[in-house]
């Protein structure tokens, strides 16, 4: 599988309950490979860019709200098949249909209060990524285990 990049966000329920350490661990033991991370409160702007293809929803403006209450943490990981992945580590948008062990089923309240955020395909990745960094913030790196791998 080729390796590829994911945009991934703790939502403010997530950073305001402490859950940052235990979720970006999750991440990392998995061995994907972190090359952006930032913490920031995002402009409305920014949330209904983010939001936008729900923006016909009536739910549109109180995800907007919600994502702009407070501070989030926004990263890119890196690794082979890591949009999918990503997606099983993190688990069902609805936290009563997540499976224990992923993040939602074992830390999201409600769908309202999911914890986390994760492109769904690359396009969606790739369209995430370039609207919260700046292409300078993406840092390219080869982790020293690679060096070691028998290919």
């Amino acid at each position: 599988m080729a390796s590829e990049r994911t945009f991934v966000a703790i939502k403010p329920d997530g950073v305001q309950r402490g859950l940052v350490g235990e979720i970006l661990a999750r991440f990392e033991r998995k061995g994907f490979k972190l090359i952006a991370l930032k913490q920031l409160t995002p402009s409305r702007e920014l949330a209904e860019k983010h939001y936008g293809v729900h923006r016909d929803r009536p739910f549109f403006s109180g995800l907007v709200d919600f994502i702009t209450s407070g501070p989030v943490v926004v990263m890119v990981w890196e690794g082979d098949g890591v949009i999918a992945s990503a997606r099983r580590l993190i688990g069902a948008t609805k936290p009563l249909e997540a499976e224990p062990g992923t993040i939602r089923g074992d830390l999201a309240v409600n769908i309202g209060r999911n914890v986390i955020h994760g492109s769904d395909g690359p396009d969606t990745a790739l369209f995430e990524i370039d609207l919260w960094f700046e292409s300078a913030e993406l840092n390219v790196w080869i982790p020293s285990d690679q060096r070691w791998r028998v290919e």
